[in-house]
C-alpha cells in the first residue's frame, strides 16, 4: 500500500551533485501532487561541502536526519579539491558511512536501454538493442569494508593492504534479494564471482547454490566476472539479473550504463535495514559543474525508484518513467546524449521538459 505522506532527506553532496537533485526534486514535487503524494524535503550536507561547513563528511546532525527520513534522496560527493584530505575525511566517507550505518547492504541498479537512446550507446544498436538488465550489488562487504586495511612503511619503500571479507549471512541475504528480483522480472539469475581465484568467492558460490533451492523457478548460472564483463558487451540481451559482491557490482554497473548511451542515465536504489537511499550512480563530474551541461536523468529516474521502492507507489514512479521516455522520444537531449538533428537542452531545461511531460503541457 503507498505511503501518502512523506519525509524525504535531500543530500546533495558536490559537483553537479546539487544541480541534477534539484531537478529530481522539482520532478517528484510535480509527480506528488498529481498522485496525490504529500511529501516534504529537509536538506542536509554531506561530503565535501559538509567538510568545508563542518569538518566531516557525515554531521551526526545529517546522518540524524537521514534515521528519521522516509528515504533519502542523493547527488553525488567527492572530488579533487579534497583529493589530499586523510581517509577518514574524504567525502566518499560520508556515502560509505550511511551505508553501513543505515544497513543498506543491496544496491540495485537497472541498465535499460531506451528505444530512443539506441543510436547514442557506442556500441552497435543490434547489439544493445533490447537490453533490460538489474545488477543487484552486495554494498556493506568486500574489500571497501575489510580489516585491516592501509599502507605501512617497509624497509624499501610503504606496504599497502585491503581485505576481502564476506560471511554466509550477508551473501545469503544478498543471493535472496538477487533471486526475488528475478522472479519479479524474467526469472534468470547470473551470480558473479571469481570462484577460480579467489577463496571469499568459493564461498560466495557454494551459499549462492544453497539459496537457489529456494527458488526452483529461477534459472541460476554462475559467471566469472571476466566473463561477464566480455558477454555484457558482447551479448547484453543474455542477462536479466546480475548478483554479485561489492567491488564487482561498482564495475559491472558503471560499464552496463554505456550500453544505455550514457552513465546520466542511470539510477539506483540502496535497500538494507533502514531508510532507502536513491541516487545516480555517475559521480560529481567537477569539470562541467555550473555549466548546465549536467544530465538529470539518472537522478530523476532514481526518484522514481524512491517512489516505487520506498513509498510504493507504482503509479508516481511509472508515470515519471513514462515521462523521460517522452522526453527523449522527442528527441531532447543534454550534451553527454546530443546527436545532430536532437534538441540541445540545458540541466534545468530538462527537468523542465520531464515536468511538461508528466503534466501534459
Amino acid at each position: 500500500m503507498a505511503k501518502t505522506k512523506a519525509m524525504i532527506a535531500v543530500l546533495a553532496g558536490d559537483g553537479i551533485g546539487p544541480e541534477v537533485t534539484a531537478e529530481a526534486v522539482k520532478v517528484l514535487r510535480v509527480a506528488a501532487r498529481r498522485c496525490g503524494l504529500d511529501l516534504t524535503f529537509r536538506e542536509a550536507p554531506v561530503g565535501g561541502a559538509a567538510v568545508d561547513a563542518l569538518g566531516t563528511p557525515l554531521p551526526e546532525e545529517t546522518l540524524a536526519l537521514c534515521r528519521s527520513a522516509d528515504a533519502i534522496l542523493f547527488g553525488a560527493v567527492g572530488g579533487p579539491k579534497w583529493d589530499g584530505l586523510e581517509r577518514k575525511l574524504r567525502p566518499e566517507q560520508g556515502i560509505l558511512g550511511l551505508r553501513k550505518a543505515l544497513g543498506l547492504y543491496a544496491n540495485l541498479r537497472p541498465a535499460k536501454l531506451l528505444a530512443p537512446l539506441a543510436g547514442a550507446s557506442p556500441l552497435k544498436p543490434e547489439v544493445v538493442e533490447g537490453t533490460d538488465l538489474l545488477v543487484v550489488r552486495e554494498l556493506t562487504g568486500g574489500l571497501y569494508f575489510g580489516q585491516p586495511r592501509g599502507i605501512q612503511p617497509t624497509a624499501d619503500g610503504e606496504r599497502a593492504v585491503d581485505t576481502l571479507v564476506y560471511t554466509t549471512a550477508e551473501i545469503r541475504r544478498i543471493a535472496r534479494v538477487g533471486f526475488q528480483a528475478a522472479r519479479r522480472r524474467r526469472r534468470r539469475l547470473a551470480s558473479v564471482d571469481k570462484a577460480n581465484v579467489l577463496s571469499s568467492s568459493e564461498l560466495w558460490r557454494r551459499i549462492v547454490t544453497e539459496v537457489a533451492r529456494d527458488f526452483p523457478d529461477v534459472q541460476l548460472e554462475h559467471v566469472l566476472v571476466d566473463a561477464c564483463a566480455m558477454e555484457l558487451l558482447r551479448a547484453p540481451r543474455r542477462f536479466d539479473v546480475i548478483v554479485t559482491e561489492n567491488m564487482f557490482g561498482d564495475i559491472l554497473s558503471d560499464e552496463a550504463s554505456m550500453l544505455t548511451g550514457s552513465i546520466g542515465m542511470l539510477p539506483s536504489a540502496s535497500l538494507g535495514d533502514g531508510p532507502g537511499l536513491f541516487e545516480p550512480i555517475h559521480g560529481t563530474a567537477p569539470d562541467i559543474a555550473g555549466t548546465g551541461r549536467a544530465n538529470p536523468l539518472a537522478a530523476i529516474l532514481s526518484a522514481a525508484l524512491l517512489l516505487r521502492y520506498a513509498l510504493e507507489a507504482e503509479a508516481a514512479a511509472a508515470a515519471i518513467e513514462a515521462a523521460v521516455d517522452r522526453v527523449l522520444a522527442a528527441g531532447q537531449r543534454t550534451k553527454d546524449l546530443h546527436t545532430p538533428g536532437t534538441t540541445l537542452l540545458t540541466t534545468s531545461q530538462m527537468g523542465d521538459a520531464v515536468v511538461a511531460a508528466l503534466t501534459g503541457s
